[in-house]
């Protein structure tokens, strides 16, 4: 697992690649996928990071954990497979998107595109199992999810953290927000997206700040 790991973030989080509680951590994963169907495919775990290297990165979209339906789930927060219907929460962010007018690319779902361009769409919890969300939860992924927003915030200046729910803003106590841009919404979930974020207007204000940071605006 930890071979797939693209090289400027295996550098950076050496420790915690080799700290006991990522060896057990592999083990957890390991032995999960070897008695059932989980999500996203294995070789697709670290696929946030393979496609945003450290260097690069410019916003932070912290999500929950995966999709839990097949076919869904493709490393990514909040992202589906092109052709795959949109969840709730994807469809309200796409909904905040057309609002906002701050779309300015064709919408798949697939969120590619945006990891492309430097934003790290990063899951507190990078495995599930299938058809039960949080089942994943008791393993030590927050330890190295928080050391990856740990990572982000020692290493890079100028990176703009969306952080909706209650969930995501507890991470912002990591995070200095003299050097970084903190925005926080409700969740986009159809439970919670009601209570502002489909006016938060993220999209512009995170573009608004990379521009200010002499950075290239995301094309969402």
């Amino acid at each position: 697992m930890i071979a797939s790991l693209e090289p400027s973030w295996r550098a950076a989080l050496s420790d915690e690649l080799n700290a006991p509680y990522f060896q057990r951590l592999e083990s957890m994963v390991n032995e999960a996928y070897a008695e059932g169907v989980c999500f996203p495919p294995k070789s697709e775990i670290f696929r946030a990071f393979d496609l945003c290297p450290l260097e690069e990165v410019k916003v932070l979209i912290l999500g929950q954990d995966p999709y839990i339906q097949s076919g869904q789930a493709n490393g990514l927060a909040f992202s589906v497979r092109e052709g795959m219907p949109f969840p709730p929460s994807l469809r309200n962010i796409h909904k905040t998107l057309l609002e906002s007018n701050a779309l300015t690319e064709e919408f798949s779902g697939d969120l590619s595109a945006w990891a492309k361009q430097g934003v790290l769409l990063l899951n507190a919890c990078l495995t599930v199992k299938a058809g039960e969300s949080n089942s994943h939860q008791h393993f030590p992924w927050d330890q190295f999810t928080d050391a990856v927003i740990r990572v982000l915030n020692e290493k890079k200046r100028g990176t703009v953290f969306l952080l909706w729910g209650s969930f995501a803003q507890k991470k912002a106590k990591m995070v200095d927000e003299k050097a970084n841009l903190v925005l926080k919404a409700p969740h986009p979930s159809p439970l919670s997206a009601y209570r502002g974020f489909f006016t938060c207007n993220h999209f512009n204000l995170a573009n608004d700040y990379l521009v200010q940071q002499n950075q290239t605006p995301i094309r969402w």
